[in-house]
């Protein structure tokens, strides 16, 4: 495959098998790896089952690592201060290519959690778990093939960036 675009050297690429070989939609996100007491933060929703890195969409004007830090303190109440980018996973399915863009991070104070309708639906609360733990949940993203493929997916891009990041 031949490179799809603009990116950051090193950027990782998913295709799903959906992919029309173009897209004309493009979505950017920053999300945060952050570690205190050998626990990594997550957003788990409650409701669903569903874990992933805390993390979501860059506004209009935002710069990306203020994305990183607004979106981290809204899902789980923690302000963060974080690094430069450190790695980009590029997803591509049907007409999109959804750009994910990942900082570590490291707790300096909290703050009020503000969800989204969608997140307060589905119960998004702050968890804190072992990397080990959290890498081998996101390691049974194939199992979900036939039933959930948007988990599917979103497990095979945290997968992919916590073993590349921390070395699992």
């Amino acid at each position: 495959m031949t490179a799809l675009g603009n990116e950051y050297p090193g950027t990782v690429r998913i295709v799903g098998d959906n992919y029309f070989g173009r897209w004309n939609k493009t979505r950017t996100a920053c999300r945060g790896i952050v570690l205190r007491d050998n626990r990594l933060l997550l957003s788990y929703e409650t409701v669903t089952g569903q874990w992933m890195l805390p993390g979501g969409g860059l506004e209009a004007g935002e710069d990306e690592r203020e994305c990183c830090i607004r979106e981290v303190a809204e899902e789980t109440g923690f302000r963060v201060r974080v690094s430069d980018c450190v790695l980009e996973i590029d997803e591509y399915y049907e007409d999109f290519k959804w750009v994910n863009r990942y900082f570590f991070g490291e707790v300096t104070g909290e703050t009020g959690i503000r969800l989204t309708e969608r997140e307060k639906e589905v119960g998004m609360k702050p968890r804190w778990l072992p990397p080990d733990e959290i890498i081998d949940i996101f390691s049974k993203h194939a199992s979900y093939a036939e039933t959930d493929e948007m988990r599917r997916g979103m497990y095979l891009r945290e997968y992919t960036a916590l073993t590349r990041l921390l070395g699992k």
